[in-house]
């Protein structure tokens, strides 16, 4: 019978500067990311992109541990009849289908769904000594969830295919050099250097942050043209905001932006 999903196993905390952090807690399985798990993810995510008072979400794990994978005994009872567009693909589609900015703290182990939820994330901070795979092919599989699509994306074919067959991980360090994690900070304050950015984040102007991640995010689906005249459409959109009235007279009154959020 599968697992049963504690009620605990997803912390989640809304702090007054519209901060939302989701706290993975599953230590007994070391955050094993169950289909139910990643629905729960999902929900939380849905929610907190219909609420204006959420601005930024943070993901974070434990100190030893982001995510190690996949739930091994729902992998173990899960076979070639399962649906292909199921509750676990529309789960990981609508993590992604978040729209405001969301950071990931990575720490320890990162492996497998784990690192396919970090890359769910627009900046990752690691702390040194995290460390990143996708182990797939040591148990007959392979990446299910953007291991081999968005992976080679973000880092290049080269690297990508080596992770992948070989199924061996990188340190925070390689991570850092091949533009897989934005930072890398001492071991245990990957947490507290994503809260910092998150709360710089959520004090400026959230339609130009929303619009920007979308933008940025076309560049893996759109040719360069069709990108180029999507961004322009949404520059000048953007030209008629009360946000872009507002920065624009702080900047020439040399004062901080009080943004309306439209």
């Amino acid at each position: 019978m599968p697992d049963v999903l504690a009620e605990d196993a997803l912390l989640i905390e809304r702090l007054t500067d519209g901060v939302l952090v989701l706290r993975l807690n599953r230590p007994e399985k070391f955050n094993a990311l169950a289909t139910p798990f990643l629905k729960r993810i999902a929900d939380v995510l849905t929610e907190a992109d219909a609420d204006v008072g959420v601005r930024v979400a943070i993901l974070t794990g434990s100190e030893k541990c982001f995510a190690a994978g996949a739930d091994i005994g729902e992998l173990q009872r899960s076979d070639d009849t399962d649906p292909i567009e199921g509750p676990r693909f529309a789960a990981w589609r609508g993590i992604r289908a978040f729209t405001k900015p969301l950071l990931c703290a990575v720490e320890g182990f990162c492996f497998g769904a784990g690192s396919e939820l970090m890359m769910c994330g627009d900046i990752v901070i690691a702390g040194d000594g995290a460390r990143i795979g996708q182990p797939e092919t040591n148990l007959g599989i392979i990446p299910g969830a953007g291991g081999t699509a968005i992976l080679p994306r973000l880092v290049g074919r080269s690297l990508a295919m080596k992770m992948v067959l070989t199924g061996e991980t990188i340190d925070a360090e390689q991570a850092l050099r091949a533009g897989l994690v934005a930072d890398v900070v001492p071991k245990g304050n990957a947490f507290h250097a994503s809260l910092e950015l998150a709360t710089k984040l959520a004090g400026r102007a959230q339609g130009a942050l929303q619009a920007a991640k979308a933008r940025m995010l076309d560049s893996e689906n759109l040719d360069l043209n069709t990108h180029l005249l999507a961004e322009r459409r949404r520059f000048v959109a953007l030209l008629g905001s009360a946000d872009k009235a507002e920065g624009v007279a702080a900047f020439l009154q040399k004062r901080k932006p009080v943004w309306s959020g439209s």
